[in-house]
This record gives C-alpha cells, sequence and structure tokens, in this order.
C-alpha cells in the first residue's frame, strides 16, 4: 500500500482595511501525490512563471483528488473529460522538457 503524504494548509488574508482582522482558513489533507515536488515539476517546466506555476501545481493538487473520488457527482461530470485531457497534456510537456 501506498503511503500518503500529510498536508497542512492555511490561507490568510493579507492587505486588509486598519482595524479589521484578517480571515484565515485550514484545513488538512492526505494526497498519493507529493505536492512540493509536482510543484518543482510545473516550476521548472510548465513555462510559466513560478508563482504561476506554483499556483496552477497547488490548485491540481487540491482539486484532482476530490474529482477522481467524485467524478461522477453533477458537478464535475461534464469537466472530467477536459480535466483528464488537461492533466495528459500538462504531464506530456512536464516529462517532455526534462
Amino acid at each position: 500500500m501506498r503511503k500518503e503524504n500529510q498536508y497542512r494548509i492555511t490561507v490568510e488574508e493579507i492587505g486588509v482595511a486598519e482595524g479589521l482582522v484578517p480571515q484565515r482558513l485550514q484545513f488538512e489533507m492526505q494526497d498519493r501525490e507529493d505536492l512540493f515536488s509536482a510543484v518543482e515539476k510545473i516550476n521548472e517546466n510548465s513555462g510559466l512563471a513560478a508563482p504561476e506555476a506554483t499556483r496552477v501545481a497547488v490548485a491540481l493538487r487540491l482539486l484532482g483528488p476530490v474529482m477522481m473520488l467524485n467524478r461522477k457527482h453533477e458537478l464535475f461530470a461534464e469537466f472530467m473529460p477536459h480535466f483528464k485531457t488537461f492533466m495528459q497534456n500538462l504531464k506530456n510537456t512536464v516529462k517532455g522538457k526534462r
């Protein structure tokens, strides 16, 4: 059995007006993929600027597993084929530049 990687994700609001309390959310997740390795590969090989590549990698690792678990859910049913194609293209792009 494959070991799950465990992560704590924290999002903090910055640049809030004086006197307001910044909002914060935090959650934990498990993923079969190494999030940091995914970020590194996409940063190195996607052709995107580092901040955007990092955001894409994190977003995909957050969304992808949820979609896979719920692929028949009406929220994801129409999007799933497009997501699969996107992921295949991304993987080919990242692998092809090595």
